[in-house]
């Protein structure tokens, strides 16, 4: 495993990382998520990703048994959780978004769920446009101060909310945000590679993508239609299937993904890989989380490195033409 430092901060995470996103609560138990993260330790991954949106907070809790069960020395591996849409099926008001109270109170709520008493990284889920940016830069700086938190960042903001918040921060001498959580793969990528390409360079961001699989197009698994146990098949996800599937940009996206499938059969190797390597190749890619619901597929994932040499400057050029 290679580690990658965060942004311009110090703290090293593994170019690969674990993420439970949809599968942990809902396809993956406690005991089935101990044995991937500890697949994952054994393969040198340090960073866990959690929110308290994932499965209503489900999704932390079993992430804390499993990591409680493993028993790994803290200071060996990370942990985050994100804010904003709370845990709640139908939230009161302050139980959801970015003000003091929430970002405050969520805090706390996630470390009881993860059994752990600080967090590495902690993210705004999404811009909340009913809370002043600064109050939420007042917040998150507040809980670096009382070691609640370590890091904090962003996810899925747009280049001026994180470079409001960043400035708000400096001209009032507080922690700016360390890192931007954003969807990145090769279906998609203005965001990343154009509306974030001043911020990267301005204030040196660090990233912990998401998708890199394209939520599972780019193993090629919906060509002939939507699996059985797979993401786009769980109930409540039904937005996902369209989106991915249904709708006429999703049958659009399925023909690229059928062509890049020819290039990674034209190479030996599985599009999956080929598509998470090619995540790797951005020198702003900080670490990319990867999701799974078998062992297998995770075993899989990790290999993805190893399919680097495949792709020459020529297989660059043909798999962005796409």
């Amino acid at each position: 495993m290679k580690y990658r430092n965060l942004g311009k901060s110090g703290l090293k995470v593994s170019e690969l990382s674990f993420g439970s996103w949809v599968t942990f609560n809902k396809q993956v138990d406690t005991k089935l998520a101990e044995k991937m993260f500890g697949t994952c330790l054994d393969a040198g991954i340090n960073f866990f990703d959690n929110a308290e949106g994932y499965e209503r907070g489900q999704s932390e809790v079993v992430m804390g048994k499993a990591l409680k069960a493993l028993d790994k020395p803290r200071d060996s591996y990370c942990v985050s959780s994100k804010v904003f849409f709370g845990t709640k099926e139908k939230p009161l008001p302050t139980q959801i978004g970015l003000s003091r109270k929430h970002v405050s109170e969520a805090c706390d709520q996630a470390l009881k769920r993860l059994q752990v008493d600080y967090l590495d990284l902690y993210f705004c889920h999404r811009a909340d446009p009913d809370t002043p940016i600064g109050e939420t830069v007042w917040a998150m700086h507040n809980l670096i101060s009382q070691g609640k938190v370590l890091y904090w960042g962003t996810s899925e903001w747009t280049a001026e909310e994180i470079t409001e918040a960043y400035e708000f921060a400096e001209k009032h001498h507080l922690t700016p945000p360390t890192m931007e959580q954003p969807q990145y793969n090769l279906l998609d990528r203005k965001r990343f590679e154009i509306e974030y390409k001043p911020i990267f360079k301005k204030f040196g961001m660090g990233t912990t993508i998401w998708s890199p699989l394209a939520s599972g197009a780019l193993t090629g698994k919906y060509l002939d239609g939507v699996p059985k146990g797979s993401r786009a098949s769980l109930e409540g996800y039904e937005w996902l299937k369209k989106y991915m599937i249904d709708s006429d940009r999703g049958q659009a996206r399925m023909k690229k993904v059928a062509e890049l499938m020819n290039i990674a059969e034209e190479l030996g190797e599985s599009l999956s890989k080929i598509a998470i390597a090619w995540c790797l190749l951005n020198e702003n890619v900080s670490t990319i989380i990867l999701g799974a619901s078998k062992i297998e597929q995770l075993e899989e994932n990790l290999k993805a490195p190893e399919a680097l040499p495949l792709l020459t400057e020529e297989v660059q050029k043909r798999l962005g033409s796409i």
